[in-house]
């Protein structure tokens, strides 16, 4: 901004954005989050590292001492001074002695997601757990007494506490095939997912907005909010999970897989995904040789 005149004057200059290669290694002592932190990753990278790995380790239960994380994620610099951080591209995490690897991968239709180093995506086609919660209040039991009828009433599904107004995510990507009242469930919202998969949300306090029937849905989008309405003894998302009808154990059943790699991308996947072991391992050694 300049000033001639009596007039002030502002040109707009253009800086070229440098991306740079980051690496962060990381061995647990007390908790995943405070390695992090000593291996000087962010909070923001912290949480997606999690998120990366959180189809096959739980960080809650599965964390020991000693096991290990290795990153490599971008860097964004404008005249050497360092913007923003950018996505992690390739990371590999050893928990309980199993070693666990990650690369990011942009496909040719642009989507971007996460797979092994084979080709298998890292995500799952569903999400065990819908809602933050604070508690497993009811697990699936067909002996169940149930809470207010004070009688023996199957329960088909898993009741997970959580303060009125928690938004509730569509464990799947699918299609709303019910959106309202349904008897002793209150407000509910079932999601049909392909041919086989159906998974239902109960005692809802509200509705996503202008959700509807008919609609489609993405893997974690909110579809509603924690309630108690309908037959609840206090807040909490009841929440099925059906194969063919049938009600399975949302805790326990075998989930499958997201969609791998494509056969005819997979020679270009597979020699990106080299590279990026290769260096990642590269600034692994260099790291340990300056100790």
């Amino acid at each position: 901004m300049s000033r001639e005149q009596g007039q002030l004057k502002a040109k707009l200059e253009e800086r070229p954005l440098e991306k740079r290669i980051a690496f962060r290694h990381g061995i647990i002592q007390n908790s995943f989050f405070m390695a992090g932190k000593q291996a000087r990753l962010d909070d923001g990278l912290i949480m997606a590292l999690a998120e990366v790995f959180a189809y096959d380790i739980d960080f809650a239960q599965d964390i020991r001492p000693n096991d290990q994380f290795k990153v490599l994620f971008e860097e964004y610099f404008v005249d050497n001074t360092k913007i923003s951080n950018g996505p992690i591209i390739a990371a590999e995490f050893i928990a309980r002695g199993k070693q666990h690897r990650a690369i990011r991968y942009t496909d040719e239709q642009g989507r971007t997601s996460y797979y092994n180093p084979t080709g298998k995506s890292l995500q799952k086609a569903f999400i065990r757990t819908p809602v933050q919660h604070t508690r497993i209040s009811s697990h699936f039991n067909l002996q169940r007494c149930h809470p207010v009828l004070h009688q023996i009433r199957a329960h088909r599904g898993v009741d997970y506490a959580a303060p009125t107004g928690t938004p509730v995510k569509a464990a799947g990507q699918g299609k709303v095939i019910f959106i309202g009242q349904k008897g002793g469930y209150g407000n509910t919202v079932i999601l049909k997912h392909g041919s086989q998969y159906s998974t239902l949300y109960g005692h809802l306090n509200g509705f996503a907005k202008n959700l509807k029937q008919g609609q489609r849905v993405s893997q974690g989008q909110i579809i509603g909010f924690v309630g108690s309405t309908g037959l609840a003894s206090g807040p909490h998302l009841h929440f099925e999970f059906r194969i063919n009808g049938v009600h399975h154990n949302p805790l326990t059943v075998k989930l499958p897989q997201a969609e791998g790699i494509a056969e005819k991308i997979k020679p270009h996947f597979l020699a990106h995904a080299s590279n990026l072991i290769k260096l990642m391992e590269h600034h692994h050694l260099k790291a340990s040789e300056s100790l």
